[in-house]
């Protein structure tokens, strides 16, 4: 009599090709052109910026692991990116101390206190960043011209120029990345080249950005037409700032976003709604990180609401 054994565990039973490592890695590759071009732009300063941040949450991550006497994660590429995004969000001559703080409170507080990758309710680079923010206001609003458009384009960003001289920045500039701003969102062209690839791949839930940049364009042209001369178009808001950057890769985390397709799009319009909000209404130029940060607590609101129906068990009328 042959015995054949039976392993019995719990779904899913069918799995992909795809890895925590691979998605990553994938994510990082992405961003090399907009890295590149961001240290082009800003100088070898930046370079050093991207170096320690990473070696700092890299670092951070091995040490905390150790202490709870986990296993090793380094592997999975996940500290490496929280690294390259949270200087991708800083301005370009923040100091080197203030970005090893920020990437320990990412790694530490904004990730490893809930439980690690998969865990944490927050993106830990916003994490960081807020932090940052908060501690350091002054560096955190200090900014440089780039290289290119020096002499067109002051170094104030194309946000603080409109809300508070009045001064609308041209779009071409904003787009192809040559006004100032923080390291990584200057060029928006480069970053929605590289997020192509991973909508393509499915790494990226698409409805995200697109409720987005859809809900920001849509109310940004509703208050333009209301007030030419006071608020910008909708254009100006897809380009300016941190949208693109936050939109296409870090509202679209896949841990902090919600799991249905009808939660994707409640997500990301909500994040448009308070991105508006901020710019027009609040005190501060940009409000996508503290948009991404506060729908990231909806999260599990909206996974409840969006829950679809279990097969089989009828429509809502009849329960």
């Amino acid at each position: 009599m042959e015995t054949t054994t039976l392993i019995l565990s719990t779904s899913p039973h069918i799995k992909g090709r795809e890895t925590v490592p691979k998605i990553m890695l994938s994510v990082v590759i992405t961003l090399v052109p907009a890295i590149a071009y961001s240290i082009y732009q800003f100088g070898l300063y930046t370079l050093a910026l991207y170096v320690v941040s990473v070696a700092t949450c890299l670092a951070a991550e091995y040490l905390v692991v150790r202490l709870r006497k986990r296993p090793f994660t380094l592997t999975d590429y996940s500290a490496l990116l929280t690294g390259i995004l949270l200087v991708m969000v800083l301005p370009p001559r923040f100091p080197i101390y203030g970005v090893i703080l920020g990437a320990v409170v990412a790694i530490v507080i904004g990730k490893q206190i809930f439980g690690g990758l998969g865990y944490n309710i927050f993106n830990p680079a916003l994490i960081g960043r807020a932090f940052l923010a908060a501690t350091y206001p002054v560096y955190i609003s200090s900014y440089i011209a780039p290289k290119l458009g020096a002499n067109a384009v002051s170094a104030a960003t194309p946000l603080a120029s409109m809300k508070f001289d009045g001064v609308v920045t041209p779009l071409k500039p904003l787009f192809f990345g040559m006004t100032g701003g923080s390291i990584g969102e200057t060029s928006a062209f480069l970053l929605i080249v590289g997020s192509l690839y991973l909508i393509a791949k499915k790494y990226v839930k698409w409805r995200i950005p697109a409720s987005i940049f859809l809900t920001v364009f849509v109310l940004g042209e509703i208050f333009h037409l209301i007030n030419p001369d006071q608020y910008p178009s909708g254009f100006f808001h897809l380009c300016a700032g941190g949208l693109m950057i936050g939109g296409l890769y870090m509202a679209t985390d896949m841990v902090t976003s919600p799991l249905t397709k009808r939660g994707c799009v409640i997500f990301g319009a909500g994040i448009g709604v308070l991105v508006i909000i901020i710019r027009i209404f609040g005190g501060l130029p940009e409000g996508v990180m503290y948009a991404i940060l506060f729908m990231n607590a909806l999260v599990p609101l909206i996974n409840r609401a969006t829950k679809p129906r279990i097969f089989g068990t009828g429509s809502k009328n009849e329960q």
